[in-house]
């Protein structure tokens, strides 16, 4: 697994401009052919929130990711990028072997899992986060961030699933816990009574404050935080 390192002053510091939210909520993809990636995108799964068309020259299709707060726009006239060039478009997911049997039983290609080369990152392979090498398998930790799969649209626009199940410390505000979808909620209460019953196991006994503990365990790991034993 790769080692990030991390600007811990930055990572505390707080925005200045905290009271004012820039929040991203469209990608611009191109493609060349605008019925044929609105049957993809649909056929993913996703949200269709607008096709609208004026006349012959110009076109914008709308969709959005399950528990996505961000969409994706394509069409005619939208972008002056070349068909196909967008590259390295992430969606983070919970559960990375679930996320890929969806895509596989929906008919769509996907890589298998794969994860990066340690503290390599020149070689063969396209591009990603973790470099040019893309090792066989999930991340052999299952360390959070670091398990991947890829995918690309019929004009070849480049998609890449990454499982997090834990957020690095200040990636999350402390005092906010949210989840975008039930999926996350059921994947993050699943982790939480894994952990738990090891609790027990070492406490020797039944823990009657579970669900306490449940939700300390779930705050916790979403904000990056240290977990409780």
């Amino acid at each position: 697994m790769a080692v990030i390192e991390i600007n811990r002053e930055a990572e505390t510091r707080p925005s200045k401009s905290r009271g004012v939210d820039s929040k991203l909520e469209v990608l611009v993809i191109p493609v060349a052919d605008v019925d044929r990636a609105k049957a993809f995108y649909a056929r993913l799964g996703w949200r269709l929130d607008a096709d609208f068309a004026s006349g012959d020259d110009w076109r914008v299709i709308q969709f959005t990711p399950p528990g996505s707060a961000c969409s994706v726009i394509f069409g005619k006239n939208v972008t002056a990028a070349v068909p196909g060039s967008a590259r390295g478009l992430y969606l983070v997911v919970s559960d990375l072997e679930a996320a890929r049997q969806d895509l596989l039983d929906r008919g769509v290609e996907i890589s298998a899992p794969f994860h990066g080369a340690g503290d390599v990152h020149a070689g063969p392979d396209e591009p990603y986060l973790f470099g040019s090498v893309r090792v066989g398998g999930a991340d052999p930790k299952r360390g959070s961030y670091a398990s991947f799969a890829a995918f690309s649209d019929p004009d070849g626009n480049g998609w890449l699933f990454q499982e997090i199940t834990t957020r690095l410390p200040g990636r999350i505000a402390p005092d906010t816990t949210t989840f975008a979808s039930t999926t996350d909620l059921a994947a993050a209460l699943r982790r939480a009574a894994l952990a738990h019953g090891e609790h027990e196991t070492r406490s020797g006994g039944h823990d009657e404050n579970w669900a306490d503990w449940y939700a300390d365990y779930i705050v916790r790991e979403q904000a990056g935080q240290p977990l409780p034993t």
